[in-house]
């Protein structure tokens, strides 16, 4: 499967699930569960990293990483998710050609088929239009971007109706300029409904309800491991206790 055909599953009312993974261990997981796409997110710099923000991450440890995801999956390659990644902060916001070095080297180097680009400014759409003339399939990301954080903070978008009609224009900005789908990132879930219906390309959903083509979770906070929980991801297991109590037990055994 090839990103473009994702419309197909939006045609015929299929859901797609998208899942993130980091290493080896977690990407093996969220292939046996299912999902049809694993996003290396900048995420990572949060959950693997130790940052507080996805700013700090690098170009080289993206590739790092999903170099490490693609070794995780032991399907056969045409049963394998895709891998989409996730270009970092200042990897394609100075221009064109440095945007298609960087992500022409994961494409080269790894077994990711697409990158994930934050916005649709102007020169987001210059750049997204650049990478896909060049073979790249290009993912589109709005509402709540991450690596806006210290402009937009992590409160939900699109709350008044001015800036509703702004997030559909940039959607369908996106997808004029040839993004194979859309994550809508913590906004309200009928402006996500509505941009749903009209856009062709499937919309994915993180924190913006349920009437879109598929639903994005990072996998550490459906887990339960984040320290931190949006408000828009309820853990289905309270991981990060459940595996400290267990190893407190076992530590107490060898201690004794």
């Amino acid at each position: 499967m090839i990103p473009n055909e994702l419309i197909r599953f939006k045609q015929i009312g299929q859901k797609i699930i998208v899942l993130t993974a980091w290493d080896s261990i977690s990407s093996g997981i969220v292939e046996e569960a299912g999902a049809d796409i694993v996003l290396v997110g900048d995420s990572l710099a949060m959950v693997a990293l130790g940052h507080a923000t996805t700013l700090p991450v690098t170009l080289e440890q993206m590739l790092h990483h999903a170099q490490a995801v693609e070794r995780g999956f032991k399907k056969p390659l045409t049963k394998q998710p895709l891998i989409v990644c996730d270009l970092p902060f200042l990897s394609y916001q100075c221009g064109e050609e440095h945007a298609v070095a960087a992500a022409g080297s994961l494409l080269k180097n790894s077994s990711t088929c697409a990158v994930k680009v934050e916005g649709a400014q102007p020169e987001t759409l210059s750049v997204i239009k650049r990478l896909i003339r060049a073979g790249i399939p290009v993912m589109g990301h709005l509402g709540l971007t991450p690596q806006s954080v210290h402009q937009l903070g992590y409160r939900r978008q699109a709350e008044d109706k001015i800036s509703q009609e702004h997030i559909l224009s940039e959607a369908l900005d996106l997808e004029k300029a040839g993004c194979f789908a859309i994550v809508l990132e913590h906004i309200p879930s009928e402006v996500t409904g509505h941009i749903t219906n009209i856009l062709k390309i499937p919309i994915i959903g993180i924190g913006a309800g349920e009437d879109c083509d598929g639903q994005v979770r990072v996998t550490a906070d459906l887990l339960g491991l984040s320290l931190k929980q949006p408000p828009f991801s309820k853990p289905l297991i309270s991981g990060r206790e459940l595996f400290i109590q267990e190893l407190k037990k076992w530590v107490e055994v060898e201690r004794h």
